[in-house]
Parts: structure tokens; C-alpha cells; sequence
């Protein structure tokens, strides 16, 4: 199995939402077949990688991403189909509307951290499981998947990751809007 250290720089920062939730069905799949477990990175669908690198991130990054988070409500979604690039397993999330906006946002903010290196023209978000795999892997992988689906969460904050050589750490979670609730009013109006 490749090192997932070695895929990454030191100083390399990722901006994710992870999916402790599905940690229980993913779990052990990634363990052995997704290098990025190895590094530490959690079950999780990514936001924007790879951002900034760590030494320009300062105060004003931090708080205008805070910002730039916190104009977008949080929100429900599962995963209830799997999904392949060449290579690669993934769980899909539905709706994944949200995951583009956040990315689009954040693209549209740093335009010189496109997604995955302006590498795709089009950003599918997703959760990986296996990453680097033969079709008769992925196949094995998948048929476990299917029995154990759908994984649901909340999706509330959004973390920003660095690579500190050796492992991912957590260096900031940014929190989403709060949905609105509406009360009714006692005399029965909104």
C-alpha cells in the first residue's frame, strides 16, 4: 500500500466536513485501502484541496473564512449509493448541492486554490473508501457497502486541516448558519 504521508507536503491545508457517521461503514475500508486514512484524515467529503498553504494562513484568512462559512446554512444529507472515479470507491452524498456551493464560495474567494488543483473540470464532492484499487477490490468493497447503507449526518462546521509532515491535524472548524426556526407567535401568527 502506498504511504499516505508521502502524497502530501508539509504545510499542505485541506478544508473537509467530516462524516464521523459513517466512520462505523467506511472505517475499516479506508484503514486498508485509502491512503489518506493512513495520514490521519477522517471519513469526510472535502470542501476545497488543497487550499492555502499553512504560512498564509494568518488571522485575516481565518476570520474571512469563518465569515465566508458562516453565511451558509447547515444541513442534512446521506449517503446512500456508492460512486467510482477510475480507481477510486466513493460514497456519494445527497443532495450535494450544498458541498458544490461551499466549494464554488470558497474557489470564488481564492481563486489561486482552485479545487484539487484546477486538476477537474468539474468537482464531484464525495467520500472516499478505496483510492488506488483494482475494479475486483472496489467490486468486493462496494457489494459490503450496499448491505450497510445509507449513512445520514448533520453537516454543521467545516474543519481546515494541515499537513504537519507525518499526519493531517484539525486547525480550525469553522461553524455554518444555524438553520431558522420559526416559532409561532401566541396569538397563531408568524
Amino acid at each position: 500500500m502506498a504511504d499516505g504521508a508521502g502524497r502530501y507536503r508539509a504545510g499542505e491545508t485541506a478544508l473537509i466536513v467530516k462524516v464521523p457517521e459513517a466512520e462505523p461503514v467506511v472505517g475499516g475500508w479506508r484503514e486498508r485501502f485509502d491512503p489518506s486514512a493512513e495520514a490521519g484524515v477522517p471519513a469526510h467529503v472535502s470542501v476545497l484541496y488543497p487550499f492555502l498553504n499553512q504560512d498564509h494562513i494568518g488571522d485575516q484568512v481565518l476570520g474571512a473564512v469563518a465569515e465566508l462559512f458562516g453565511s451558509h446554512g447547515a444541513f442534512d444529507l446521506r449517503f446512500a449509493t456508492c460512486g467510482r472515479f477510475p480507481g477510486v470507491l466513493y460514497l456519494a452524498p445527497e443532495p450535494d448541492d450544498q458541498f458544490r456551493a461551499l466549494t464554488l464560495a470558497v474557489a470564488a474567494r481564492w481563486p489561486e486554490a482552485p479545487p484539487y488543483g484546477g486538476r477537474f473540470a468539474e468537482v464531484i464532492p464525495h467520500l472516499t473508501v478505496a483510492d488506488g484499487q483494482e475494479p475486483s477490490v472496489l467490486d468486493t468493497v462496494e457489494a459490503d457497502l450496499a448491505r450497510r447503507l445509507p449513512v445520514a449526518t448533520h453537516v454543521s462546521s467545516v474543519q481546515l486541516l494541515v499537513f504537519d509532515g507525518i499526519v493531517w491535524r484539525e486547525q480550525a472548524d469553522f461553524a455554518l448558519r444555524a438553520p431558522r426556526i420559526s416559532v409561532p407567535r401566541r396569538d397563531g401568527q408568524r
